[in-house]
């Protein structure tokens, strides 16, 4: 049984944490906290390395990890200045296993979850499909929450992927992010929503009914514990009532 929730703030994005943290509490039968990010509260000297290991250097190859030097002195800036952080895939199970051991030993039993709320895109490899994919979540202990996930993760409008092909059909690039985002309608999450926040509090339910229950996500596409694969099924289930499916309002309306 989860006795308490640890979440973890990222401060260079728009995730109001302690927003989050109100909102869990007053759902779960457990005591809910809030520390600064987790790369800086459980810091150890072998974490630039375990990102370097985590990184997916092509998105159709199964293997990770670059520990070059530069590699590693990149995570090493990375990890002291995360503003810096350009964009890399990280292998999301990799990351969790990194987390897990920064842990003290005395808070990674499963009556403690811990939820850094991370400014890192995660993945985990699809074997039905020989590909990564990008991730909100990834479940267990610590559960992660990727902020760039949430925008990054499902797929978008059609119309959205028809203008980018458009564009590169006419210039031969692909056009910047916030230009397709101003020229396509739809309902979609951008890079600095002002719905992050919101968004985000089904993705940490996620991790604490998980633990709590043994079950990873709803099949119901109404309820914050589905596991949106496209962007109208993400606003659908975490911005838009009902909050919950009936089986799950019982647990946590």
């Amino acid at each position: 049984m989860v006795d308490s929730v640890v979440l973890y703030r990222a401060p260079t994005t728009v995730c109001d944490v302690d927003a989050i943290a109100d909102w869990l509490a007053d759902r779960i039968d457990a005591d809910v906290t809030v520390r600064d990010r987790f790369l800086a509260v459980h810091r150890t000297e072998n974490l630039p390395e375990r990102f370097a290991e985590a990184r997916v250097p092509s998105p159709y190859e199964r293997d990770t990890g670059n520990t070059m030097l530069g590699t590693i002195r990149y995570e090493e800036r990375a990890l002291e200045h995360p503003e810096r952080e350009d964009g890399v895939l990280y292998d999301g199970v990799g990351i969790q296993r990194a987390l897990n051991s920064a842990l003290p030993a005395e808070e990674r039993g499963l009556e403690t979850l811990h939820v850094p709320i991370l400014d890192r895109a995660v993945g985990t490899w699809g074997d039905h499909d020989g590909r990564w994919h990008k991730r909100v979540t990834v479940l267990g202990q610590p559960g992660l929450a990727s902020v760039p996930g949430l925008y990054e993760a499902p797929a978008k409008p059609e119309a959205y992927y028809k203008e980018k092909q458009r564009h590169a059909l006419l210039s031969g690039d692909a056009p910047p992010r916030e230009v397709l985002e101003n020229q396509v309608e739809g309902d979609f999450l951008v890079q600095d929503d002002p719905r992050t926040t919101d968004a985000l509090r089904g993705y940490v339910l996620q991790a604490y009914h998980f633990l709590e229950t043994g079950e990873a996500f709803c099949d119901r596409e109404a309820c914050r514990l589905f596991d949106a694969h496209y962007h109208e099924d993400l606003i659908d289930a975490q911005l838009r009532e009902p909050a919950f499916c009936s089986e799950h309002a019982r647990l946590y309306e």
